[in-house]
């Protein structure tokens, strides 16, 4: 019997395990291919257009893929190329629509990233010149007041529900029930609680940087919470096991071994809840206003930031409008660029913060 197996392997062809495999590019081919007959599809359908042709080619090229795949290499490997062909599309098109806002952005607001641009403001400004300093200003005063109240509240929090928080306890649950809620607090309605707020303070019609830092702080908490938590929870038992073992302290240990090992993850928790509130135009909108000058001082006076500065160059432009909207899409470049900073010095900060084993 054994005799009989070994004749059986030893006569296999040596191309066997591998004859069974379709070429290289043959996914690229047969997609050109239903490229190819989708359009023609499409054009005699009623006239060309692209939505219409990958409508038809998308199908055919998965029908296509796996009839052949499943003909030459079986229908497990057939499966696997059509959800990776599936994965693939779908990551490139969900990649269409930020390519063309990054395109259309950078195209439509470099024209005016000049010197003047970032030195002016616009106080008696009507039609041609004028800039953002103002709004740049504001912008970082007041989503820095907002950073400097819900990191650290959110951070001690996200330790308290992980660290100390029994899970079962009521605190904990209550917690955790309203900090889901408020992520999903409307932005305008967490400008209407901080206008709200100050009002009792400082009377009808009461703007300032401050109020707009308030609004961002209650959007911006619960993301630091969520993000905060999840990072600590991925640092392993064994660590903090081992430090508690050698006699340190809980809140050492927590201070010395868990949060320099989730540092990385904290602060790209806290840039991507930066991200999310810097871009709000509704609760400052209503808490900070519109300025044309540059206010230095949060506590008092209105302060423009760049989305509310981009929303009235759009809402209510300037003559000639076309100037208005040149500072419009200007800010919103600017906002990007500020935003994909903020990215890059967090993922620096967090390789040098990192423990050295870790990194």
């Amino acid at each position: 019997m054994s005799a009989a197996i070994s004749h059986d392997t030893s006569s296999r062809s040596p191309m066997s395990m591998t004859s069974g495999h379709l070429p290289a590019g043959a996914s690229v081919g047969i997609g050109i291919a239903a490229i190819a007959v989708g359009s023609g599809l499409a054009a005699a359908l009623g006239g060309f257009h692209p939505v219409k042709a990958g409508l038809i080619a998308a199908p055919l090229f998965l029908g296509l893929l796996y009839a052949i795949s499943a003909s030459v290499e079986g229908a497990r490997k057939a499966k696997d190329r059509v959800a990776t062909a599936t994965v693939t599309g779908a990551f490139g098109l969900v990649m269409i629509p930020l390519v063309s806002l990054l395109w259309t952005v950078v195209t439509r607001g470099s024209g005016r990233m000049d010197a003047t641009f970032f030195t002016d403001t616009m106080r008696n400004v009507v039609g041609e010149g004028g800039g953002i300093k103002h709004a740049l200003i504001g912008t970082l005063i007041v989503t820095g007041l907002a950073t400097l109240f819900s990191v650290p509240f959110g951070l001690f929090t996200a330790v308290y529900l992980v660290e100390y928080g029994d899970t079962g306890s009521r605190l904990s649950r209550v917690i955790t029930m309203m900090v889901d809620v408020m992520t999903g607090i409307p932005s305008i309605v967490a400008g209407l609680f901080a206008y709200s707020l100050f009002v009792l303070f400082q009377g009808s019609g009461a703007r300032s940087g401050l109020a707009g830092a308030v609004a961002l702080t209650v959007l911006m908490t619960p993301v630091v919470i969520r993000s905060s938590e999840e990072m600590l929870r991925l640092v392993q038992n064994e660590l903090r096991e081992a430090s508690l073992a050698l006699g340190v302290p809980k809140w050492k240990t927590i201070t010395k071994v868990v949060l320099p090992t989730s540092i990385g993850g904290i602060l790209t928790g806290a840039t991507l809840a930066i991200a999310r509130v810097i871009g709000e135009t509704a609760p400052l909108l209503v808490t900070a206003g519109l300025a044309q000058d540059t206010n230095w001082n949060p506590l008092s006076g209105r302060m423009t930031t760049l989305p509310v500065q981009a929303y009235y160059s759009f809402a209510q432009p300037t003559l000639p409008p076309e100037l208005s909207i040149d500072r419009a899409w200007g800010a919103a470049l600017v906002l990007i660029i500020v935003v994909a900073i903020l990215f890059t010095l967090a993922r620096v900060l967090a390789t040098i913060l990192k423990p050295k084993g870790l990194r």
